[in-house]
């Protein structure tokens, strides 16, 4: 289901500059005079990495592969600190099956050029310098804990669970995932979070953030501040996102409504298979118990007229041995009772 922050951000066009945008964002955080604001970000999402920055430099966002035949890999921003370590933030609103294996790629283009340059002066020990990846995420990693919106990634050493090399780091934000309300914020993280979920909805400056840099933040962001060219630029890109998300939601639901008559057909068949599948085991069962009720009723007749069959002609014999036991009372030699018995026995 679609979150009621998400819908806003997509479609409100409000006081203040959607961050998730393209054009927001780049706005917001990759102009030089706004620099101060990407330090800020920074440092409260990757301080337990990179330390405390104080100097930023911005870097071209889009990198050429070493094969002119090869990709092009473009940064939302992309800056280095005071000591060369590396930095690439990306916000990404549409969810990716592979965008791990992206963050994974778009960092190894600053590992190359570092160590191409370096390799040129035939001094090099191979030493690198840090990269760290810092991405907004408008979606959720799959299999992901419910209450963990912020995921800290290094390379680990699996034995003994402790960090192999720290110079190569990942910082993904869960928007949908962080929810917590203005009175909950805890500390200037929080706060940058809250801003950048909610920043188009607002229609002036929250109280919490009258103050050092999120007020200056605010100021920058009111698209009344944006010339009439920006404005038309700002505009463009969401409408084509609008345009966007009508197609996608249109296809989705192309799709479930073929889905569901496919559904129905196929339900269809295979209730008529197993329908006919039952119908023919009860009737075969009806069949067997019919037809050993008949046949133990034509057994039952069969043996009332074999039993009577029996039952006469034991009935002459017994006759037959008591006639016979009379006349050998009588004093009748056995060949004359033998004379008598024949013709009634013929």
């Amino acid at each position: 289901m679609v979150k009621q922050y998400e819908i806003k951000k997509k479609m409100v066009l409000g006081k203040f500059l959607n961050p998730f945008s393209d054009f927001g964002f780049k706005r917001l955080f990759g102009f030089e005079p706004h620099k101060e604001f990407l330090r800020s970000l920074l440092n409260e999402l990757l301080r337990e990495e990179a330390g405390e920055i104080t100097e930023i430099k911005y870097l071209p966002n889009e990198q050429i592969p070493m094969d002119p035949k090869g990709r092009r890999a473009i940064f939302d921003i992309y800056c280095k600190n005071e000591q060369g370590d590396y930095f690439i933030v990306e916000m990404q609103n549409a969810k990716q099956s592979f965008f791990k294996d992206r963050a994974l790629f778009y960092s190894t283009y600053p590992i190359q050029a570092d160590a191409i340059r370096r390799f040129h002066n035939r001094d090099w020990n191979y030493e690198l310098k840090a990269v760290y990846t810092l991405a907004f995420l408008d979606f959720t990693f799959d299999n992901s804990p419910e209450n963990q919106f912020i995921h800290r990634v290094k390379l680990m050493e699996e034995t003994s669970k402790t960090v192999f090399y720290d110079k190569l780091a990942y910082v993904y934000v869960e928007f949908p995932k962080f929810n917590k309300e203005i009175h909950e914020l805890e500390n200037d993280m929080e706060r940058w979070l809250y801003i950048l979920k909610y920043l188009c909805s607002f229609n002036d400056i929250p109280e919490p953030f009258r103050q050092s840099v999120f007020s200056d933040f605010f100021e920058v962001a009111r698209v009344s501040r944006m010339t009439d060219a920006e404005r038309v630029d700002y505009f463009r890109e969401l409408d084509q996102a609008c345009s966007h998300y009508a197609t996608m939601e249109t296809a989705r639901l192309d799709a479930r409504k073929a889905g569901l008559e496919e559904g129905l057909k196929e339900g269809l068949k295979e209730g008529l298979k197993e329908g006919l599948k039952e119908g023919l085991e009860k009737g075969r069962q009806k069949g067997l118990e019919e037809g050993l009720a008949k046949g133990i009723e034509k057994g039952i007749q069969q043996g009332i007229a074999q039993g009577m069959a029996q039952g006469v002609e034991k009935g002459k014999q017994d006759m037959l041995q008591a006639m016979i036991s009379r006349l050998k009372k009588a004093g009748i030699s056995p060949e004359e009772i033998d004379q008598l018995i024949k013709p009634s026995c013929s």
